[in-house]
């Protein structure tokens, strides 16, 4: 006797669910490489941003500001004006494992203005190359722009 009701047979079952699952894992992993590629380049416009704001402050001050003032969440200002209303703190997670542990963009001030020999360092790191920019380990931007 045979058995004419319409369905579905186990194993087409089977392979359907095993394909579901693989196309899931596939757009997992294709969301996750695209977030942390999303980070990377946030992390690159905030210390263009920064930049921006401390050369707006050295054409107003003729120096660029003390370590101390630098810090995420404050501003980057003068007697004349605003440039930065936050500095931003970098996206978590810290992508790759040769970036180090930190919360913020590290930044240091070098020379004088009496000399004309102010500079200044910011220290980031990428998750992954962008550009000319090396992933995976500290990069440091100065005033010349980001290496």
């Amino acid at each position: 006797m045979k058995n004419n009701k319409p369905g579905f047979t186990l194993i087409e079952l089977l392979v359907v669910i095993a394909i579901i699952g693989l196309l899931s894992t596939l757009s997992i992993l294709a969301l996750n490489s695209a977030r942390a590629r999303a980070r990377d380049a946030k992390r690159i416009a905030d210390v263009k941003q920064i930049q921006t704001a401390l050369e707006m402050y050295y054409n107003d001050t003729s120096d660029y500001p003390i370590d101390a003032s630098i810090k995420p969440g404050l501003p980057i200002f003068s007697l004349n004006g605003t440039f930065l209303r936050q500095i931003p703190a970098p996206p978590l997670p810290i992508d790759g494992t040769g970036c180090p542990a930190a919360d913020a963009y590290t930044y240091a001030r070098f020379g004088s203005a009496q000399g004309g020999t102010a500079t200044y360092t910011i220290q980031y790191c990428l998750g992954a190359a962008i550009n000319t920019v090396t992933g995976n380990v500290p990069q440091t931007a100065t005033q010349a722009g980001i290496q």
